[in-house]
Formats: C-alpha cells, structure tokens, sequence
C-alpha cells in the first residue's frame, strides 16, 4: 500500500470516527470469505457500517482526532481488525451474538466497543452490551414512569363499584339541600318588620268616628 492509499483509508476513516459515537472493534482472524460476506449482510440489514482496516491506520485516524478521548482502545488493536460502526450503540453486540449463534462459533470476537465515550473492553462484556439501554428506549421508559400514576387513577375510577358511585351522589344531594334553608332564612323574619301595614287599620278606625 502507498503512502497515498494509507493516508485516504486514514481519512475515510477519520469519517466514520467523526460521524459515529459507537464503534466496535472485532476480530475476524480465521472466518473464511463466505462468513465475512455473511456478517457484512449481517450488518448491512442494520444499517451498521462494517470496515476491515490495518491496526496502524485505525490508531493513527483515532489519535489525529483525539489521542486521549480514544487511548482506552489502543490495546485492543491487534491481529486482524474489523470496525462496526453504528448509530444503535447496542446492533453490534446483536448481530455479532446472532451470527455466533447461526455459526455455531465463537467468531468474530469482541475486543473493545466505544459507546458515547465509555470504553468497553473484551469479549466477556459482550452480553451486557446486547443488553445496553438505547436513547428510545429510555425515554419510553421514563414516559411510561410519568404515565403509570394517571393511569392508576383513571383505572380505580373506572373500576369504581356503583353502590359508591351512588352513596356519593346522594351524600352530595343531600349536603346541598341541608344548606339551601339557611340560606333563605333571612327572608323569612321580613314580615314582622313591616310597621306601614300594621299601622293602617288604626288610622281608618280614626277617621270612621268622626261626625260627617
């Protein structure tokens, strides 16, 4: 390879690094042309990126970047390297536990995985990170927290027992008409305080015993 042809892998690899937060790095020594083709299917149906580059190259286009946000993988470039890069930090994990399973192998293996800037390191974190929380995922779990005291509500309404539906409607009932009469007893002392028509009788009674 040419000094020209190392530095463009270096800088198509520059690109993914850039464009991804989550990249795993595998070996894929020993699978035979078929099973790379099979796993670049693999990743393909994922929409993950898979690419197979020199370990001299990849450490270079992480170091131009940032030596020290990536040192945590330097260790982990060795024998042959193959990259998967994606948007789902958890799809690699998936498809390399997936295409294991298909094999019946122990192939490719996971030697590091990046995932928005935590490093993971060697084949036994595997199944934690097939189980790894994505963005959506969390967020559908924290609406379904905020939800889950609304829902309670609405289905202790719903399975409210009519007999207390109709207990509470009759105490209402009955509290509004035990406040109405005291409410309307002011109006009932207006008669008594009414001295024009008491008076009225006595000043006829007056006037009729007066000689014409």
């Amino acid at each position: 390879m040419t000094k020209q042809e190392k530095n463009e892998v270096i800088e198509l690899l520059k690109g993914k690094f850039n464009q991804y937060n989550n990249f795993y790095i595998t070996d894929t020594e020993s699978l035979t042309v078929d099973q790379v083709t099979n796993l670049r299917r693999h990743c393909y149906s994922k929409q993950v990126e898979m690419k197979v580059a020199k370990n001299t190259l990849i450490k270079k286009a992480l170091e131009s970047i940032d030596s020290e946000k990536y040192s945590g993988v330097y260790d982990s470039l060795h024998k042959v390297t193959a990259l998967m890069f994606s948007e789902n930090p958890k799809d690699p994990a998936l498809i390399i536990s997936g295409f294991r399973k298909q094999s019946n192998g122990e192939k490719p293996v996971l030697k590091a995985a990046f995932i928005n800037g935590d490093v993971f390191v060697g084949d036994n974190q595997l199944k934690n990170l097939t189980q790894i929380k994505t963005k959506d995922e969390l967020v559908g779990e924290v609406i379904g927290l905020l939800l889950s005291p609304i829902q309670r509500v609405i289905g202790a309404l719903q399975n409210k027992p009519e007999g207390k539906v109709e207990a509470t409607a009759a105490v209402a009932k009955a509290t509004t008409e035990a406040e109405a009469p005291a409410a309307e007893a002011p109006a009932a002392e207006a008669p008594a305080t009414d001295a024009a028509t008491t008076d009225a009788p006595e000043a006829n009674a007056d006037d009729a015993s007066k000689p014409e």
